[in-house]
């Protein structure tokens, strides 16, 4: 049923609003230059971020770094702006044959500016994460915040019970769900 899921967020892609009370919310959780960051964030990247950010607090969560890592964990997507069609084909190639995605989303060593976009939407999609961390440290966010965005694809990283795998998971979980 990951595939039906998979459809229902690439159609929320066109009609996600986030308000501007919403918006007032999240602002207050980061620093001017995380803020800008956001800002340049796709209206859907932004509203997963913010759907992402209020099931966090209506979970009762307050730990600052979980919440300004739900914000800003996909700003390595500004690297390339991918189109619905570039997103929807990323997604479902993944879905069927990840490995295929992995190896289309390894970054050659020349770089990809001379690649064709199609293949720049596989390299953003694992590459981003990284990337983000990169940008939300040089934005001041703290070593807890930047560690969560590196690694919210992959929320095992971590002794089982310890407070950073805890947050791990529950960012995966809620990617996962927006």
């Amino acid at each position: 049923m990951r595939i039906l899921y998979r459809i229902r967020q690439f159609w929320r892609v066109f009609s996600t609003q986030t308000s501007l009370l919403e918006l007032e919310r999240t602002q207050v959780r980061l620093s001017p230059e995380q803020w800008e960051l956001f800002t340049q964030l796709q209206p859907c990247e932004k509203g997963h971020a913010v759907a992402m950010f209020r099931s966090l607090l209506e979970q009762g969560e307050t730990q600052p770094d979980l919440l300004a890592a739900a914000l800003l964990h996909d700003i390595g997507k500004l690297r390339y702006r991918m189109n619905p069609l570039e997103r929807a084909m990323v997604v479902m190639v993944h879905a069927i044959n990840p490995e295929q995605s992995q190896r289309w989303g390894s970054l050659p060593p020349n770089g990809w500016d001379r690649l064709p976009g199609w293949r720049k939407a596989f390299i953003v999609a694992e590459q981003h994460a990284g990337w983000g961390a990169e940008m939300a440290r040089k934005s001041g966010a703290t070593p807890l915040t930047e560690t969560l965005i590196r690694e919210h694809h992959h929320p095992h990283r971590h002794e089982a019970n310890s407070v950073e795998n805890i947050l791990h998971r529950k960012l995966w979980v809620v990617d996962n769900e927006s």
